[in-house]
């Protein structure tokens, strides 16, 4: 096994105008539209984009620059800057070894680690795997242009589990150029440092490339013991234009380590104590990864209106956990299919998109089509050993798994999109084929071999109506299909190694109807949406690190989005509401603790119970006031989130809270130098809450606690060549 934990230390008027949408935080609604990205853009046609989404367009997408991303931020965590973002929960788990937990309109919710059932891309290049998993540790927020969060049926476009999409655009090189440092320091040992560079060789005549760098280095000691963390992230991007085209080539690392706290169960929670699980400590739970990735892309302009647009990834990615399973569990007649207690994964990764875009007038508006085919492969070497040498926990022992776990689609898809002033239509249909299969080399417990094919076809529409200058309404509906991950098909019921071909993929209707705004001061947005899914997957036991899943028959998700943003002089105020309820339309069977059901019995879930990991009600409101002192800003936000159910029998629960953070921000321009300073308290009354929860957990263990009362003081400086 590689030494992965060596290598990973290197450096290198509602409710307060409630409607009130994504202002401060996304671009000005009369801004105009931001410029195509070409062959880095993924599949969808989004049109103009503008404040709450896109003006012009039939679907939800928010837009998020990269200055929103970084002012006052910690730019750690994709969190720290997307609060405003309506139908989206992505909450920090103050846990790195388990990446950030991230839903959109209740899409994912399940994950017990990174992210499922919501597409993820850099630069155009994914950053999900072809099963659907994916992380956001190595999205590089220090050199981000903006992020782009689609919500709704066109999401769909993306392929397989594509309930939302996160898109984040990394900074274009220009003339000057410029350079800026950073640095964060915080409570808990907190500190960052980054560094970015743009700027374009030649002269304006002539240009030859541009250039984009962006290195940054974290590093806490957590806010618990067995939670200190450390990551290392690098991303370049290199463009050069040519007559009627371009070529970007990006090459991003990123590397981690952390130390893994767990879960807490009830009593500890509500006894206060920011305590750790014994069983973590003794088997000294941690992961390691690192990742390096290279993509290349390609435009050319054909005549007439056309373009050709290639674009082609690899990488590869190591991964070694250690969980705290009983060595109990891993021994004798009855575990015979137990594949231990460490993780040793080795994923290659590539994959390619071919597409022909045309744009021309047509019947007195703008006609966009586009066609094309995308492959995306993942082969994963997957070995388990036992995390104990004798009486000697925590380290890696005998082989107990040996397997090559392997997943391919191949994904033909055509979009069109008619724009005038007052009308927009939108449609695709996107055919996703994904084919698994499992090589099992350990035989000492019998072939566990297996293979699975999961295909769909997913047609979307949407159109847009001008009502009024200042008035849109917009709808849309498509199908949807989530596929369960290669993880999630890993282990049989009762938690055994094998491949569950019993595992289906759930299918889903999606509809959503709004109502947009703007004016000279104010933009908001209206959306609601119906979701409704056959085979919906869920976590059927969650123990010692290791999760089995089943399908659970019919869900429903409805819910209300609002949003807005208003400005007066040096006073502007952002607020975001989302409301929905998340049910289970059918009865269904599944475990409610460890050693189900190889010991413990199954229990029934009701219809009518709530899908875990999810609040009904979520708000933020963000008031800022640019005081004209030494260019100073101050910034209030209050944060809440609902009850959340911590597993489908709807036993428990994680209470409501309401969180305020405050921050100042300085900003001097002398020169060529610019500098920005800013200090900042989260969570000011100090409230205790629990930040997410682990969702179904076999031992109980579902809180994983928010953070306190912290300080967080930065200052960065940047100079113009």
């Amino acid at each position: 096994m590689k030494d992965l934990t060596r290598f990973a230390r290197q450096p290198v008027a509602l409710a307060v105008v409630l409607c009130c949408a994504w202002g401060a935080h996304a671009q000005d609604p009369l801004a105009p539209a931001t410029a195509d990205p070409g062959a880095l853009s993924p599949v969808v046609v989004t049109g103009e984009r503008s404040g709450g989404g896109v003006w012009r367009g039939a679907a939800s997408i928010d837009v998020v620059d990269g200055e929103s991303l970084r002012d006052g931020q910690a730019q750690i965590n994709l969190s720290e800057g997307l609060a405003g973002v309506p139908g989206l929960v992505i909450r920090n788990r103050q846990n790195y070894a388990q990446d950030l937990q991230i839903s959109v309109r209740g899409y994912g919710a399940r994950a017990t680690f990174g992210v499922r059932g919501v597409r993820l891309f850099v630069d155009g290049i994914p950053a999900s795997a072809p099963d659907g998993s994916g992380q956001v540790a190595n999205f590089p927020l220090g050199g981000a242009d903006r992020i782009e969060v689609v919500r709704g049926p066109m999401a769909a476009l993306y392929g397989a589990s594509s309930g939302g999409a996160l898109l984040l655009y990394t900074e274009e090189g220009q003339h000057p150029a410029q350079w800026r440092t950073g640095m964060v320091s915080g409570s808990d040992g907190l500190w960052r440092l980054s560094t970015q560079a743009t700027g374009k060789t030649g002269a304006p005549k002539e240009p030859g490339w541009s250039y984009a760098l962006d290195v940054s280095r974290f590093a806490t000691d957590g806010t618990r013991p067995q939670s200190a963390a450390d990551r290392t992230n690098a991303n370049l991007k290199l463009t050069r234009p040519h007559e009627g085209g371009r070529t970007v080539l990006v090459l991003n690392q990123h590397s981690s380590f952390a130390l893994d706290p767990q879960g807490l169960e009830r009593k500890d929670l509500d006894n206060g104590t920011l305590k750790t699980d014994p069983g973590a400590i003794s088997f000294n739970t941690r992961k390691s990864v690192a990742q390096t990735q290279l993509g290349l892309a390609f435009e050319q302009a054909l005549g007439g209106g056309h373009k050709l647009e290639l674009m082609g990834y690899g990488g590869q990615r190591q991964v070694v956990q250690y969980q705290s399973i009983p060595v109990s569990s891993q021994t004798g007649p009855n575990n015979l299919g137990s594949s231990g207690g460490v993780i040793d994964l080795d994923r290659d990764y590539w994959g390619w998109n071919a597409r022909w875009r045309h744009q021309g007038d047509w019947q007195g508006g703008r006609l966009s089509l586009s066609a094309g085919l995308a492959s995306d492969h993942q082969s994963d070497q997957r070995k388990g050993y036992e995390n104990f040498i004798g009486s000697t926990l925590g380290v890696q022992g005998k082989l107990r798994r040996d397997e090559a776990n392997r997943a391919s689609t191949l994904d033909p898809y055509v979009q069109a999109e008619w724009r005038s002033k007052d009308l927009t239509f939108m449609g695709g249909v996107r055919q996703t084929r994904t084919e698994y299969t499992s090589s099992d080399r350990y035989l000492g417990n019998g072939d566990d071999s297996g293979r699975k094919t999961f295909q769909a076809t997913l047609p979307v529409v949407g159109v847009r109506w001008q009502w009024t200058p200042a008035v849109q309404a917009f709808a849309s509906v498509g199908k949807g299909y989530e596929i369960p991950t290669l993880n999630e098909v890993a282990y049989r019921s009762g938690g055994a190694s094998g491949f569950n071909t019993q595992l289906n993929a759930a299918r889903s209707t999606s509809a959503e109807l709004g109502l947009r705004g703007r004016a000279e001061r104010f933009g908001w947005n209206a959306t609601a949406f119906d979701i409704r899914t056959d085979d919906e997957i869920v976590v059927q036991n969650n123990s010692g690190g290791r999760a089995t899943f089943q399908n659970a028959g019919r869900t429903q998700r409805q819910g209300l989005e609002l949003s807005g943003n208003w400005r007066h002089g040096p006073v502007s105020l952002v607020s975001a509401l989302t409301w929905m309820q998340a049910e289970y339309l059918d009865a269904f069977q599944t475990c409610a603790r460890a050693g189900c059901p190889n010991v413990f019995p199954r229990v029934t879930v009701p219809a009518g119970n709530r899908i875990p990991g999810l609040p009904m009600q979520q708000a933020f409101v963000q008031a800022t006031w640019d005081t004209g002192w030494a260019g100073s800003r101050v910034v209030f936000e209050t944060r809440h989130v609902g009850r959340v159910m911590v597993n489908d029998q709807n036993s428990d629960s994680a209470v409501g809270h309401t969180l305020f953070n405050l921050g100042v921000h300085f900003k001097q321009d002398r020169g060529d130098w610019t500098w920005r300073e800013f200090i900042r308290v989260d969570n000011l009354t100090d409230r205790r809450h629990v930040g997410s929860v682990i969702v179904n957990d076999g031992n109980s263990r579902f809180f994983e606690p928010g953070l306190g009362r912290k300080l967080l003081v930065g200052l960065e400086a940047q100079r113009r060549f």
